[in-house]
């Protein structure tokens, strides 16, 4: 069995991760306009209202804000709590798994890095 798939997971939360890489990467920094509902759902393919989802997970943590009228934003300081918040999971969550992987495909992480860093 290999670890999981995107595919398995809610179209929601699949549309979180987009945002939220899309942040991580530097694409929407704190105060920039975030693509509307509709914009966004057209460009991933995806029915409004689960982007609406999406974006309410978001603004529930503080990491976007709205302005009515006008649209959504990154807020202030959501680049740092969300690095935070996702270098957290990777430990508790997805780390034992590639760590259990490697161990049982006997990938030395050592040498591991070493190639990565030759």
């Amino acid at each position: 069995m290999t670890l999981g798939s995107q595919h398995e997971k809610p179209v929601y939360v699949r549309l979180r991760e987009t945002i939220a890489d899309a942040i991580l990467a530097g694409q929407f920094t704190d105060g920039d306009p975030l693509p509307s509902v509709r914009a966004f759902a057209a460009e991933q393919s995806a029915n409004p209202l689960t982007v609406a989802k999406a974006y309410q997970g978001f603004q529930d943590e503080g990491l976007i804000t709205v302005k009515r009228g006008v649209g959504m934003f990154v807020a202030p300081g959501a680049s740092a709590r969300l690095r935070d918040s996702e270098r957290s999971r990777f430990v508790t969550e997805e780390w034992p798994a590639v760590r259990e992987r490697m161990k049982r495909l006997g990938i030395d992480p050592v040498r591991l890095l070493d190639q990565e860093t030759a």
